[in-house]
């Protein structure tokens, strides 16, 4: 087996048994995503209107969304899954096959795990179980 920079490794069963908290863990990062989406619009006049005070309300509210989404974001890295894309929810979960590491990988609304691709590969390179 080869090194990894990874906390673990996941079995096609372990990664499976984690969708359901997956789905909602990132329906909490699609809420916090959405929501900076929303108050980027009124941050950027507020910054550029005041420059030494850090932007009054919206740039205050626009920052504790922000560390929101981090947050959000930061359970998912924790459980040692790498979240590839915000807005589709894409995950990938190390794995071993045939000796070396390679990726799990998995988005909503899939029902289960189905694919895996190569580390250099992403999401275009996946292959089936």
């Amino acid at each position: 087996m080869e090194r990894h920079p990874f906390a673990r490794l996941f079995t096609v069963r372990e990664a499976n048994a984690l969708i359901p908290k997956l789905s909602e863990l990132l329906a909490e990062v699609a809420r916090r995503r959405d929501e900076l989406r929303r108050k980027a619009p009124q941050v950027e006049p507020a910054l550029r209107a005041s420059l030494f005070n850090g932007g009054g309300a919206p740039a205050s509210e626009y920052g504790v969304e922000a560390y929101r989404l981090y947050l959000a974001v930061d359970v998912i890295r924790s459980l040692g899954l790498v979240l590839r894309d915000l807005d589709t929810g894409l995950l990938d979960f190390p794995h071993e096959r045939d000796g070396r590491v390679v990726f799990l990988c998995w988005q909503p609304p899939e029902a289960e795990i189905t694919h895996w691709h190569e580390p250099d590969e992403g999401f275009a390179g996946r292959k089936p179980l």
